[in-house]
């Protein structure tokens, strides 16, 4: 087994942030330029009620840096202790799915109960995946 595939869904979440960048950043422009949003806004973030649309990108462009930054540290550190496996392929793969799922639901209709299930399994592969690395580094 290639143990650099544990890199992949890792790309594959990098490239859903940079992607949720760009289009809030589209978004600014776009509030800036048809809905009058004052752009001395974004020098301080706030002072302004931002449209829903841009909004939505704001918060889950931050949220891409919150526990995603516990799914890089463990894929880390299974490639650091060689421990790349199917398991682990198939966790973080189903991992990265579920953040996509995440920000299709975020950014377009925005169900909360959809969007509170499909982070709470995301979660849970996320503690799956550092209760058997745990696991196996304890028994090490």
């Amino acid at each position: 087994m290639n143990p650099n595939l544990i890199f992949v869904p890792v790309i594959a979440i990098v490239l859903l942030t940079f992607a949720v960048g760009i289009l809030m950043l589209k978004f600014k422009f776009k509030a800036v330029e048809e809905d009058g949003l004052n752009p001395k806004h974004f020098l301080l973030n706030k002072g302004a009620k931002l449209p829903d649309y841009l909004a939505k990108a704001t918060n889950h462009y931050a949220n891409l840096f919150e526990a995603p930054v516990l799914f890089y540290v463990v894929c880390l550190t299974i490639y650091a202790v060689n421990k790349t496996d199917n398991s682990y392929l198939v966790l973080a793969w189903l991992y990265a799915g579920l953040r996509y799922a995440h920000a299709f639901i975020h950014m377009t209709y925005n169900g909360l109960k959809h969007r509170m299930l499909v982070f709470l399994a995301g979660m849970a592969i996320l503690a799956a995946l550092w209760t058997r690395l745990a696991i196996q580094l304890i028994a090490f």
